[in-house]
């Protein structure tokens, strides 16, 4: 019985389109790293540990070489350790594809995800609901980036390009990007235990990140690292033509994701994401919420990228662009306590708020996920730098307007203004 139930399983995998096998293996990684039984996937924790041998096994079965010798059944996993008053021990998961191309395939592509969360939650983990100790699945943040990357990994390897790609799945990002950090810094120093990699930093060429790509809009995707190497904007515009995305780009790749460990080594990156929402960092951030047909969309344009990138015949430069995340570097003294739009895809002049947290000064003042803030302070906004440009100048203790599109209709709120948590 059993035999026959493999048999019409795989017959009917055959018949299957290749999106429709795509979305449906991308559906079963989510729903497994995203289950309660990974326990929200904290560094260091049994759930990591499901989650780390869950994706060596899918590299080992598809083929990949190993990365650390002598390690048997862990080959593919890069140790570093992190905490302040307790030094734990978590793991990148790295395997590579050597290019077919005899002089490009000593030149490495990077392409990344990483696979942790936030655990149970609680005070002091980053969830939006501190209050809150359940289950944080993290099924976009980043589950979702991991079953695309494990697609990629899967074209890839029957389809292979001329330069060589690394696959890695990074722990502890939630942590501060501990695991880029490390693997850029292992990369740099000699090790003899490495194996299948460049023999150092210099032979990694680009890297391409994928963090939060499951919840994509209106065919709408944006990406950040567009200016760090001189062909990046007009790679991205292309793939984008290709595959019917709408995308948004940032010149520089700073941010807080894994792509800046590699920007901050003098490595060209681009970092993709489908943007905030309200079950970001939450217990909602659960599988039946993700669209899948979406992530299709973003398998599509990574294959597109990834392919273009991998064949350009001079590795690509690197420019250094200055960070325009007004949102990391400048010192607000006030907060309307929302999450705006980082994608751009307003349809009308202004920005969207993704996210409207409860008990915060905009929510109190009437605002809604997904109203398009197109004034403050009598000053217009137009985008996400407006937007922060018009924060930076405003005091707490003050009421302000704030001119909102919600749907056809124009609201003026009143919004009493606090101060910005420290």
């Amino acid at each position: 019985m059993r035999k026959a139930f493999i048999f019409l399983s795989l017959a009917f995998a055959l018949v299957l389109p290749a999106s429709a096998q795509h979305q449906d293996a991308m559906r079963q990684t989510v729903e497994y790293l995203a289950s309660p039984e990974l326990g929200g996937r904290f560094p260091a924790t049994a759930g990591d540990t499901l989650a780390s041998e869950y994706l060596s096994g899918k590299l080992r079965i598809l083929g990949f070489r190993p990365v650390v010798r002598g390690k048997k059944d862990k080959g593919f996993y890069q140790d570093f350790t992190f905490g302040k008053s307790e030094q734990k021990t978590s793991h990148n998961i790295i395997a590579v594809l050597r290019g077919k191309d005899r002089q490009l395939r000593n030149e490495y592509i990077v392409i990344g995800a990483h696979y942790d969360h936030l655990g149970q939650g609680g005070e002091g983990s980053g969830s939006r609901r501190p209050d809150t100790v359940a289950v944080h699945p993290g099924a976009d943040d980043n589950a979702s980036g991991d079953a695309v990357v494990l697609q990629l990994a899967r074209h890839f390897k029957k389809v292979r390009p001329s330069r060589s790609l690394v696959f890695v799945f990074f722990g502890a990002e939630e942590q501060g990007i501990v695991g880029s950090k490390s693997f850029v810094e292992w990369m740099k120093r000699e090790d003899a235990q490495r194996i299948n990699l460049p023999a150092d930093i210099q032979g990694i060429v680009a890297m391409v990140n994928l963090d939060m790509v499951g919840r994509m809009r209106d065919s709408a995707l944006s990406i950040s690292g567009t200016g760090t190497s001189s062909a990046f904007k007009e790679m991205a515009e292309e793939a984008a033509e290709r595959t019917g995305l709408h995308i948004t780009c940032t010149p520089d790749g700073y941010g807080p994701s894994d792509q800046a460990s590699f920007v901050a080594a003098d490595i060209p990156v681009f970092n993709l994401t489908t943007g905030g929402h309200l079950a970001y960092h939450t217990p909602d951030d659960s599988p039946s919420t993700l669209n899948y047909d979406g992530m299709q969309q973003v398998l599509d344009f990574t294959k597109e990228l990834v392919a273009r990138l991998a064949s350009v015949p001079e590795a690509p430069d690197f420019i250094n662009v200055p960070s325009s995340n007004t949102m990391s570097h400048a010192k607000f003294k006030v907060t309307l306590g929302l999450m705006p739009d980082v994608t751009g895809t307003s349809p009308v002049p202004g920005l969207r708020a993704d996210i409207v947290m409860p008990g915060k000064p905009a929510h109190t003042a009437g605002m809604k996920s997904g109203d398009i803030i197109q004034e403050i302070d009598g000053k217009p906004v137009r985008d996400i730098n407006e937007y922060m440009g018009r924060l930076s100048e405003l005091q707490a203790g003050t009421t302000i307007p704030v001119k909102v599109l919600r749907g056809e209709e124009t609201i003026l709120l009143q919004v009493e203004l606090t101060p910005a948590e420290k």
